[in-house]
């Protein structure tokens, strides 16, 4: 017989007490991110961080989620990966305005308070604020017991930075001749996941993920779980020389150019160009994928791609070991605005 006194809230499922025990972790993790700028330490209703030294400041924010691939990681156990995914994604997109990241908040939520789970997707979120020199500045946990299932969970993030208005990245600038440079992903990233487990049966077969995949040099579910790569450290002394940023995600490169264009040009890479993973032939061979349905799911290998003029193109190539050349802005006379051509 149960032991919990009915009428209260752990008695529904949700543990004030065990919620509480955390909190003072979690502010711990928090201040390793803070400089100057924070001034309350976290906590409370609300962060309060402090903007200087700029001249005519734009504030740039975006916020999203990890997706499906949390369901991957409730099923191997790897919390901490994911946690730092969420910070990487969201800095990624605003780096696309040629931002530096401010500031960051967590919302965490789940059925089934688990300290060990909840810990290691504080400490990811820490290390990926740490990363790309963002103060984790507040956040939420919440525990639902009537809205998921026992082991299920959800993340999302929101990142705050800043650019000077001059040094926005203007996709206006974007002129038929200028080079596409692409910078390479490290695998699937965060998107894709429901093709991915559809792909590999893992409802069925989770044991399919500690298996060696054929074609993979680990097995599929370390390789799932490689981190969601972030750009700005490696881009951000390069802004001043980019024209145009796009993060490949959900959409691939088909659904993502073709905001950092203007009208009347268009994207053409030249396949063959930059390497694609593994995992992405292992997905397309498991599921008999078509070609078009992996560059509109996929980033297929290009986590970011750089629109520049000639000097900036050579710069990123020169000092970026990893950066390839992958095609050209090309007037569009009608056709797609992303286009692709044999190399």
């Amino acid at each position: 017989m149960s032991t919990l006194q009915t009428g209260t809230y752990e008695a529904a499922g949700v543990s004030l007490d065990a919620m509480d025990g955390l909190k003072d972790r979690i502010k711990a993790f928090a201040a390793l991110t803070h400089g100057p700028q924070v001034l309350d330490g976290g906590g409370g209703f609300a962060g309060l961080f402090a903007m200087g030294g700029y001249a005519d400041p734009v504030l740039v924010a975006s916020t999203d989620g990890v997706g499906t691939k949390l369901k991957v990681a409730a099923q191997l156990g790897h919390f901490e990966g994911v946690g730092q995914d969420l910070v990487t994604l969201n800095v990624n997109d605003i780096l696309t305005k040629g931002a530096k990241p401010l500031f960051f908040l967590d919302y965490v939520s789940f059925s089934t308070f688990d300290e060990h789970r909840l810990e290691m997707l504080m400490r990811g979120i820490v290390w990926g604020c740490r990363e790309a020199e963002c103060a984790l500045i507040g956040g939420e946990t919440a525990q639902l017991p009537g809205v998921y299932g026992a082991s299920d969970f959800d993340l999302a993030g929101f990142v705050v930075g800043v650019a000077e208005r001059d040094s926005l990245l203007d996709p206006n600038e974007v002129v038929p001749g200028d080079r596409l440079i692409g910078i390479p992903s490290s695998g699937v990233h965060t998107n894709g996941f429901s093709l991915v487990r559809q792909v590999f049966d893992l409802d069925q077969d989770p044991s399919a993920l500690f298996r060696p995949c054929p074609g993979l040099e680990r097995n599929l579910g370390d390789e799932l779980m490689v981190r969601h790569r972030g750009y700005y450290p490696m881009l951000a002394s390069h802004l001043g020389s980019i024209k145009a940023l796009s993060h490949i995600t959900g959409g691939g490169l088909p659904g993502k150019m073709p905001a950092s264009l203007p009208t009347g040009v268009c994207a053409e890479f030249r396949l063959g160009s930059w390497p694609v993973p593994p995992i992405f032939q292992a997905i397309q061979k498991s599921g008999n994928v078509g070609d078009q349905e992996m560059f509109r799911v996929f980033n297929m290998g290009l986590g970011m791609v750089a629109v520049c003029d000639d000097s900036g193109a050579d710069a990123m190539l020169a000092d970026l070991s990893d950066a390839v050349e992958v095609g050209r802005i090309v007037e569009r006379n009608g056709r797609d605005i992303v286009i692709f051509c044999q190399g």
